[in-house]
């Protein structure tokens, strides 16, 4: 259990230094700073929905999810007898990625984002479009853990 918390408070950390650092360095600055030419380049953003900015509920109902998808999450973690590092990690990174944005709802009211991946942007039947959101540190950790369940699924969960 230890290395379940120290992870998911190390990625907790990582997130919420990045996003002092966008707050810092591109708050302000509409253009971003580009690191791939057309294609990645940094941009503050202030996100008040969850991933792709959806707005599924009100800033105090997001609040909420957030803290009881943690506390499943540790509950889980406590309960289960696996202690495996790919199980304790994949988890450690959901959480220390929810904690970190969880973190900017509670500070700020909105979550930072600043990661952009610039794939398309333009017209598409007639609309504008932005195929990909901009995003952060925690939802990479998120969705990294995310994709560790499904794709090492028979690894972190072997039959019993």
């Amino acid at each position: 259990m230890a290395l379940f918390y120290l992870l998911a408070v190390v990625f907790a950390i990582l997130d919420r230094l990045t996003k002092l650092l966008a707050i810092h360095y591109l708050r302000g600055n509409p253009d971003g700073i580009v690191i791939i030419h057309d294609w990645l380049k940094f941009t503050y953003a202030e996100n008040l929905g969850i991933a792709f900015g959806v707005k599924l509920l009100p800033p105090w109902g997001l609040l909420l999810l957030t803290l009881a998808i943690s506390a499943g999450v540790i509950w889980f973690v406590w309960k289960s007898q696996n202690r495996s590092p790919l199980f304790l990690t994949a988890f450690a990174l959901i959480l220390g990625g929810g904690v970190g944005n969880l973190i900017d709802r509670i500070m700020l009211g909105h979550v930072v984002d600043f990661i952009h991946f610039d794939l398309y942007q333009g017209l598409l039947f007639g609309h504008y479009v932005s195929l990909w959101p901009i995003f952060n540190v925690a939802d990479s950790c998120i969705t990294i853990g995310a994709c560790m369940l499904l794709f090492l699924h028979d690894k972190i969960f072997p039959e019993r």
